[in-house]
């Protein structure tokens, strides 16, 4: 293997390291909120579903800005940086004294999450432009390592030390860890082959010119803001699968905190298999896949609070192989539509718009199911909220088109200037 295809090899590799922190971050207090609850004195659920949508909510919004930096400085820089920030910011959670602290260090984690996405989208998609959705995939594997141990561990390690703060605290360390290891091993890559080094965290990788525009039409920019906002129907639903599955688990179903932590880690271990798989299918036909993804993933939303006690995790698992494989898809093709230059900003707006508003999820589902007081035991209490989910995922079916018309019409405008040619994946 040639050294710069190796290097290449290894930066995806540790990006998909980052990325299981990322997400573990972001799911290890699901199965905690009722402990968490307990801990903090406070009178309902949503409160400790609240902490979840503050780190969401300080995760996606800094997006936007991070993808800026993601287009000029070093994507590798931001990247072990954003890390550390997160992983101290659950230190800090796991020694709270009280509940606003509590807020405070989530948003903490959540704004050192912000650097990950655009930065490292950004940077594979550069790496790999001929097979962007096959990479996004093998980038996604992070993701679904990390939504699967989030829970598992914090559930598993809850439970064995009667301490909700006990996998918060040893998750932060690992994560410090994490950064130094990549600040370390990651190699940071030139826009092209002519171009070597390791861009200065201080100075522009595109030189101090003025910025490239994101989209050179109003067409364009309109066309993004709706895919951008019809997407974020998909995060709604996909964001409530798991905060509304825990209460719905423990509540209506018996579920123990150990159980809950097992179930809902178990909706992302399958899309380990599938982000690649349908990532590499989609390079020969993108939105297809994405479409029947969307659609399978609808109709097993619908029927998951009507499938007998015994099929409840196998439905969790067929769910996220479907489901999940649609994020490194999408992705892709919102990548493969817009230059290198304005990819960051352009995944940065993306993700803060469809994420920041999507993942509201977590407090308006946590205060849906509060409202069903004494029949929150009552699993058909959840029909109604499973349906309005499935509809959601159906309706953001929308936002295909929008992807297409993008890539169509910036190719018009800038012929050429979204594919190259490149080494295939190994």
């Amino acid at each position: 293997m040639s050294a710069p295809h190796d290097h290449r090899t290894r930066t995806l590799a540790l990006a998909a390291v980052l990325h299981a922190f990322t997400h573990i971050y972001q799911m290890a207090l699901i199965p905690l909120y009722l402990p968490i609850q307990k801990y903090f004195r406070r009178d309902t659920v949503d409160d400790a579903t609240l902490l979840v949508t503050a780190m969401l909510v300080a995760y996606f919004l800094p997006s936007y800005p991070m993808g800026m930096l993601a287009d000029r400085f070093s994507r590798k820089r931001l990247l072990s940086c954003g890390l550390a920030i997160n992983a101290l910011g659950f230190i800090g959670l796991a020694l709270a004294p009280n509940y606003p602290t509590a807020l405070a260090c989530v948003m903490l984690a959540g704004f050192g999450g912000s650097f990950f996405h655009p930065a490292a989208t950004a940077l594979v998609a550069r790496l790999y432009p001929a097979s962007t959705g096959r990479a996004l995939g093998f980038l996604g594997i992070g993701a679904s390592i990390g939504f699967c141990i989030g829970p598992l561990y914090a559930g598993l390690r809850g439970a064995q030390a009667h301490d909700w703060r006990a996998p918060v605290m040893e998750l932060g360390i690992l994560g410090l860890v994490g950064a130094v290891f990549f600040a370390l091993l990651a190699t940071e890559h030139a826009a092209n082959e002519s171009e070597s080094g390791a861009a200065s965290f201080l100075s522009p990788q595109r030189g101090k010119g003025r910025a490239e525009p994101m989209f050179p039409t109003p067409a364009l920019w309109l066309m993004f803001i709706a895919a951008a906002f019809v997407f974020l129907l998909r995060d709604f639903t996909g964001s409530s699968m798991g905060t509304v599955g825990s209460l719905f688990l423990q509540k209506a179903r018996g579920f123990d905190l150990q159980k809950t932590g097992w179930a809902i880690s178990l909706i992302f271990i399958a899309s380990a298999i599938s982000n690649p798989l349908f990532g590499h299918f989609s390079d020969r036909s993108r939105l297809k896949w994405a479409a029947g993804l969307i659609v399978i993933s609808a109709a097993l939303v619908a029927i998951f609070p009507h499938v007998p006690a015994p099929w409840i995790i196998p439905t969790l698992i067929v769910y996220g192989f479907f489901f999940m494989a649609s994020y490194p898809i999408v992705e892709a093709a919102l990548m493969e539509s817009v230059p290198d230059s304005v990819r960051g900003r352009v995944f940065g707006l993306f993700i803060t718009i469809g994420g920041l508003l999507g993942n509201l999820s977590h407090w308006i589902v946590g205060h849906w199911v509060e409202s069903f007081d004494g029949r929150a035991a009552d699993v058909r209490a959840y029909y109604s909220l499973y349906g309005w989910l499935a509809l959601f995922l159906l309706l953001s079916l929308g936002g295909l088109p929008c992807l297409r018309a993008i890539r169509k019409r910036e190719e018009a405008v800038h012929p050429g200037a979204t594919h190259h040619a490149e080494p295939t994946l190994p």
